[in-house]
């Protein structure tokens, strides 16, 4: 395990991805390890409200899991049910992880943002997050608000410390 690093899985929720095509997974993946943390895991399953939940809890109950990423059924059609499946799921939710995802996607894609319901919380001490399926909206995610609070050396304050290893130093 890496001292430093979390230990990360991602989740790409799709009726239609599979792991050969599934960009913004994949993109995901290159970035988590290349910023110091450990990719545990990665899975794609169908916009479902019971197997977005059946995998997520498994991960939140497994100790090795730090944080969890989802990409996809973020949006706002009949569909889209990541949300709600994850919702219930958080101990603590990050109200500003939306907010402030909504804010930087807004410089770039105008007022269809509104339509992005990315979220963040706390369950069992396991970081989770829900981003847009969009290649563009996961990089956006990432390199302007995760990579930063995932990083346990990012001050004033990150995402790593809530987790019980960081704070047992």
């Amino acid at each position: 395990m890496n001292t430093n690093g979390l230990n990360c899985v991602v989740l790409t929720i799709s009726d239609t991805r599979t792991l050969a095509d599934d960009k913004s997974g994949s993109w995901l993946a290159e970035q988590i390890p290349a910023a110091g943390h450990t990719l545990c895991d990665r899975r794609i399953v169908r916009d479902d409200i019971y197997q977005i939940r059946a995998v997520v809890s498994a991960w939140i109950a497994d100790d090795n899991v730090q944080a969890i990423i989802t990409t996809g059924g973020t949006g706002f059609t009949g569909r889209d049910s990541t949300p709600e499946a994850l919702s219930v799921l958080l101990d603590k939710e990050i109200s500003g992880f939306g907010e402030l995802f909504r804010q930087i996607s807004y410089d770039e894609i105008g007022s269809s943002t509104i339509q992005s319901r990315a979220l963040g919380g706390l369950a069992n001490a396991t970081l989770v997050f829900a981003l847009p399926g969009s290649s563009n909206a996961v990089k956006t995610g990432w390199e302007k608000i995760l990579r930063n609070q995932l990083d346990i050396n990012f001050k004033p304050c990150n995402f790593a410390e809530l987790i019980p290893r960081f704070r047992e130093k």
